[in-house]
């Protein structure tokens, strides 16, 4: 399946208030470029939605974890009711520019993650399935094993293990401290996809 050219950035919990603001969980690590956008679009939740349509941002606030949205032309509970449940989502080439060795996760899944500690050379180790935002401090990568697709590794997503990132060849190069993959293998049934 071709990647999604829309990003989601925030989704619509419920209406906020009685003139028509709405209050959405945040998905976007960059909550503050809410403050540049006065252009949006609505999206249901799903994979095979319509097109999104545009909507204006007339005003919004941040709170811990969410963000307060009026969008123009929304101005009654009963109107921000209609949007419980739906996305707020941008086109893909509208994200927020990222340091190189930073990456969105959505480009993450699917590259294959190579170690390059070995002496004999880059040993594959899999593919990223998903990435574990709450288990840690630290971001894990969720990788099926090219050993055994039925396990997956957890690998901390930390620069002091990352050699290369290359998001156009899918392709994430990492020094791994010996018995890591050993240490952090879950079960099969608790590994995760998108």
């Amino acid at each position: 399946m071709p990647p999604t050219p829309w990003v989601t950035l925030a989704h619509i919990v419920r209406p906020q208030g009685r003139r028509g603001e709405v209050i959405a969980d945040l998905l976007t690590d960059f909550p503050e470029k809410f403050a540049e956008r006065k252009r949006l679009f609505l999206a249901l939740p799903k994979e095979e939605n319509p097109e999104p349509r545009p909507v204006q941002l007339e005003d919004f606030r941040l709170t811990p974890g969410r963000v307060v949205l009026k969008l123009v032309g929304v101005d009654s509970i009963n109107d921000a009711e209609t949007l419980r449940g739906l996305n707020l989502v941008i086109p893909v080439e509208e994200r927020a520019p990222l340091d190189p060795d930073s990456a969105y996760i959505d480009d993450l899944i699917g590259c294959s993650v190579f170690d390059t500690a070995p002496a004999d050379g880059p040993r594959l180790i899999g593919s990223i399935i998903d990435v574990d935002r709450q288990a840690s401090n630290t971001d894990l990568l969720v990788i099926r094993r090219e050993d055994n697709p039925a396990l997956t590794a957890e690998i901390p997503f930390v620069k002091a293990m990352l050699i290369r990132l290359d998001i156009p060849n899918h392709r994430v190069d990492m020094r791994l401290p010996e018995g890591l993959l050993d240490i952090n293998v879950p079960s099969a049934r608790n590994a995760r996809t998108e």
